[in-house]
């Protein structure tokens, strides 16, 4: 004989059926299934939502200084370098904006596939209500015409009654339940998959507009190769590139002397540059196409001479290195050498890399020997794409390939 309450085969078939117990995995569209899994979630997506928008912040910087810097050309009396300085700020404000479309290029794609892992839980989680409303209806179904009357006529008392009619509730209730959970997924889809498509669309136009740019940029570039083609081929306009360029050796000259003057204290165990003449690591891999000393024009019969060296970087070699410990003490765009970025090494040692695109280390920061300051490029340059090297001391140029690694 049944013990007084306990509730019918058919009903705890049903229940079983219809009820989702708390203990039931339901996923939503943006909530882990454990704690655990949220604690783990949200700091990664918090930490990538951060590194866009640090990586956005440095852009929209580095364009506005552009920008301010560009103004400042413009009212200066237009030369031959004043023009090719103007043509290379305006090919690296569009190299800025199109990285900047890039990150949010990215960024979006980072959304997109949230977006679609969203879609692919709430789905899943709809299959699972799905199944659980199917076992409801075959319940249903089967022992749908029990009602009160029939329980109360098999009930063997009124206790057992209670206790069946008490059940027969809970499985109402839990089918309402179950069915408005199922709805309400329903929309979370409509609105996931909305989103989806918005943020398709978004991508599309992102793209679109990248494009736009780099034809941007490919319309500078070839600016500057134009302006660079005449200064090669025009006797006059060679000529007058070269008076200007002597003008700024002259200028670099004063900078120089101005920076010897500002002589920093040297950190404890600081090894002298003089200590490593003819070890130094090369400030970057690739082909020396511009040597030290007097250099003669075959086309115009003119000498000149480099106080530096010019190498053309090597197969997807873009990094400059420092090629020794010491403090940058200048760090911004200057005629005829373009981004410039001067090291101090101390005791009047100085390395100079120029021509750079961007700068990865600021005026005060002190760099170890090896460390990546700047990015090649060729802003004023007339032999394209090149790092233009200098070791001085003092005032003094020196022959940098004396102090590089033989190789």
């Amino acid at each position: 004989m049944r013990s007084v309450g306990a509730p019918a085969p058919i009903l705890v078939l049903a229940l079983a059926s219809a009820v989702l117990l708390p203990s039931d995995p339901v996923p939503g569209l943006s909530l882990p299934t454990t704690p655990q899994a949220a604690s783990s979630q949200r700091p990664a997506q918090s930490r990538e939502v951060r590194d866009f928008e640090e990586r956005l912040a440095r852009l929209n910087g580095q364009i506005k200084d552009l920008r301010a810097r560009l103004e400042a050309e413009a009212r200066r009396e237009t030369t031959v370098l004043t023009s090719l300085a103007r043509i290379n700020l305006n090919k690296s404000i569009v190299e800025r904006e199109l990285a900047a479309q890039n990150v949010e290029l990215e960024r979006g794609r980072a959304d997109l596939v949230v977006i679609q892992e969203n879609v692919r839980v709430i789905r899943g989680k709809i299959d699972r209500q799905r199944e659980s409303l199917d076992r409801t209806l075959v319940t249903l179904y089967k022992y749908g015409r029990i009602d009160f009357l029939q329980v109360l006529l098999q009930a063997r008392d009124v206790e057992a009654y209670a206790a069946e009619s008490k059940h027969l509730s809970i499985l109402a209730r839990g089918q309402d339940r179950v069915v408005a959970e199922y709805q309400a997924s329903l929309e979370e889809l409509r609105a996931a998959e909305s989103a989806l498509e918005s943020k398709q669309t978004d991508l599309a136009a992102m793209a679109r507009a990248a494009k736009l740019k780099r034809q941007e940029l490919d319309t500078e570039a070839r600016k500057n190769a134009t302006l660079v083609q005449e200064i090669r081929r025009n006797r006059a306009t060679y000529g007058q590139t070269l008076k200007e360029l002597s003008e700024s050796a002259e200028e670099l000259q004063k900078l120089m002397a101005k920076i010897a003057s500002q002589e920093w204290v040297l950190p404890p165990a600081w090894v002298p540059l003089y200590e490593r003449r003819g070890r130094l690591p090369w400030p970057l891999e690739g082909r020396v196409i511009t040597a030290y000393g007097f250099e003669k024009n075959p086309n115009f019969n003119t000498v000149v001479m480099n106080k530096g060296v010019e190498i053309a970087p090597g197969r997807g070699k873009t990094l400059i290195l420092a090629v020794h410990p010491g403090k940058v003490v200048y760090a911004d765009y200057f005629q005829g050498y373009g981004n410039l970025l001067i090291v101090d090494h101390g005791l009047t040692y100085y390395s100079l890399y120029g021509h750079c695109s961007e700068f990865l280390a600021a005026v005060g920061d002190m760099v170890r020997a090896g460390q990546p300051v700047a990015l090649v490029g060729d802003t004023g340059s007339l032999k394209g794409e090149c790092l233009y090297f200098e070791i001085r001391q003092k005032t003094k140029a020196l022959d940098p390939l004396q102090w590089l690694k033989r190789r």
